[in-house]
């Protein structure tokens, strides 16, 4: 059931979501300029088959960014659309809904992952994805790879974290699609379109991207991950207010 509350710019959860990302990318700097580490090396999530991976990462990439322009982007998101999905549902309804569309996201990703690391495994021998495992995270702290196509991807692949609250923040995204479809919202502040139409557009963007758009550094289908578990479990409330 929701219920009608006072409307408020900066309800409770975003508020303190933007506190804590915040947080986490001045402390990210801090560390690296005062004492050389990369704390991303431990909070951005890697791929469960790499050595850098641990659990807790699946939580604390979800507050990681890699730069101003990636947090900036996010957070000013969340804060339009996520104030608007809070004061309709309340806070604790939100923050549920945030993340767990952030572990969704998570999981998709890991999953696409997966299909890429048994089509390159099955071009390399044991041997090779050891040499990888064992010194390539190495040559990527100090921002190279290797020049054969194949261990660069099975690199990439195994010792590149993901950061960014983006899987959540498209959950968010569609959640106001799908509770407000005829909101206008103004692309780059000057084209006005329907939240509805807005969220496909992005949807299919985003699609496209993930099959077309190789190595771009952005994981497009952590945003549609975001997306999917959104909607379904949109579809589970949906149904439950009606049992």
């Amino acid at each position: 059931m929701i219920v009608q509350r006072r409307f408020s710019l900066m309800p409770t959860v975003v508020k303190n979501l933007l506190i804590i990302n915040g947080l986490f990318f001045l402390g990210m700097y801090s560390i690296d300029n005062s004492f050389g580490i990369d704390i991303t090396n431990w909070l951005g999530l890697y791929f469960p088959l790499s050595e850098s991976f641990i659990p807790f990462q699946l939580v604390t990439h979800m507050f990681m960014h890699g730069n101003l322009g990636h947090i900036f982007s996010n957070m000013i998101m969340l804060w339009f659309l996520g104030s608007a999905m809070e004061n309709y549902w309340g806070p604790k309804r939100f923050l549920i809904y945030y993340l767990l569309t952030g572990l969704g996201a998570s999981a998709l990703q890991i999953g696409v992952n997966a299909l890429e690391y048994f089509q390159l495994s099955s071009q390399l021998d044991s041997l090779s994805i050891e040499t990888i495992l064992r010194e390539g995270g190495d040559l990527m702290s100090r921002g190279y790879n290797y020049t054969d196509p194949t261990w660069r991807a099975m690199n990439r692949l195994l010792n590149t974290p993901m950061v960014g609250a983006s899987g959540a923040v498209f959950g968010v995204l569609l959640a106001f699609g799908m509770t407000f479809p005829n909101q206008v919202i103004y692309l780059n502040f000057f084209f006005p379109i329907k939240a509805k139409y807005f969220v496909i557009g992005y949807g299919l963007l985003e699609l496209y991207n993930g099959f077309a758009v190789s190595n771009s550094g952005i994981a497009h289908f952590a945003h549609l991950g975001g997306m999917l578990f959104g909607f379904l479990l949109i579809r589970k409330w949906r149904r439950e207010m009606y049992l």
